[in-house]
């Protein structure tokens, strides 16, 4: 085929599925649909229909902090027995708390849960998944510390069969079902983030002290609030700071870094766990709090917490 000829059928195929005429059908559901689903179909340019579903739940994604700069340093048999280590565990994990693997994507795994208990379901996975990564991954793959985030959100997602028909041992590679909404895409940045160290600079006074009995100055920089509490209350307009040897000070700026916890959610996973199990152990004694993080695109409370299962540190 001409390469002429080839636009215009794409072209008209885009026309087609673009057009008022073409019907998308949304089927609500309140469970995880497989890629066989009979409800979720690709265009049909004959018929003119599409049809999709949407699932309100929890959705999780794992992956491996620094994988990377991991990948350039291992020999590749290490690699392979690493990464085939990690996402056969974290499927394991996903299983046993009733998640659904949706995509594999390197070392990136997606689950999605069942609505009923998806908020149970996905901590609980959450906190298997970190209890497994430090106590058996991290001691199994002893040529590095090893490090994964998992991050998590609740609400409504689109789910559509998207790719092509193909025959033949490739056709696995032209198709998939594509989970569009936020929740994917916040509880994927959140992965991103999670067990992530940032380091990134904060204003600062760099303040100098002057002793004169050795006639030698000591220079050190300091937050801005660290500066402030070391000041005495005054009425007048001059500085009175509580050390003596105080004598002069300018802004500047000092390198801060942040290790963030392996599991962030949202506030409505954190609202539905907490209303769905308020006597949890993660509940009664904090160990989840609010995190200060930007996420893209969601301004809401990040809930977070370092939590494993006991059970796992007697393997």
């Amino acid at each position: 085929m001409a390469l002429k000829d080839f636009l215009k059928d794409l072209d008209d195929s885009v026309k087609v599925v673009t057009s008022s005429d073409f019907e998308v059908e949304i089927i609500e559901t309140e469970f995880v649909p497989s890629f066989s689903d009979a409800s979720i179909t690709y265009d049909n340019l004959d018929t003119k229909k599409k049809k999709c579903k949407l699932l309100e739940s929890c959705v999780l994604y794992v992956d491996i902090r620094s994988s990377a700069k991991i990948s350039a340093e291992r020999q590749p048999k290490t690699l392979a027995k690493m990464y085939s280590s990690f996402v056969r565990t974290m499927i394991a994990c996903a299983r046993y708390y009733g998640g659904h693997v949706r995509n594999i994507v390197g070392d990136r795994v997606m689950v999605v849960f069942d609505k009923a208990k998806c908020f149970e379901n996905a901590i609980d996975t959450a906190i298997l998944m970190n209890s497994v990564c430090k106590h058996i991954l991290n001691k199994r793959i002893s040529s590095f510390e090893f490090r994964a985030g998992i991050g998590i959100d609740y609400g409504k997602m689109l789910i559509t069969k998207s790719g092509a028909i193909r025959q033949g041992d490739e056709k696995e590679f032209y198709r998939s079902l594509v989970w569009l909404g936020k929740p994917a895409n916040t509880a994927s940045r959140l992965t991103d983030l999670a067990h992530k160290t940032e380091i990134y600079t904060i204003p600062a006074i760099h303040q100098g002290n002057y002793y004169p009995y050795i006639k030698d100055w000591h220079w050190q920089s300091k937050p801005y609030e660290q500066f402030v509490d070391d000041l005495e209350p005054t009425s007048s307009r001059m500085l009175k700071h509580k050390d003596e040897h105080f004598n002069t000070f300018f802004k500047t700026t000092m390198s801060h870094s942040e290790t963030h916890s392996p599991i962030l959610f949202t506030k409505s996973v954190f609202d539905g766990f907490k209303k769905a199990r308020p006597n949890a152990d993660s509940i009664k004694n904090g160990w989840w709090s609010k995190r200060n993080l930007d996420v893209r695109d969601y301004d809401g409370d990040i809930y977070g917490g370092d939590v494993i299962f006991s059970v796992v540190e007697d393997l």
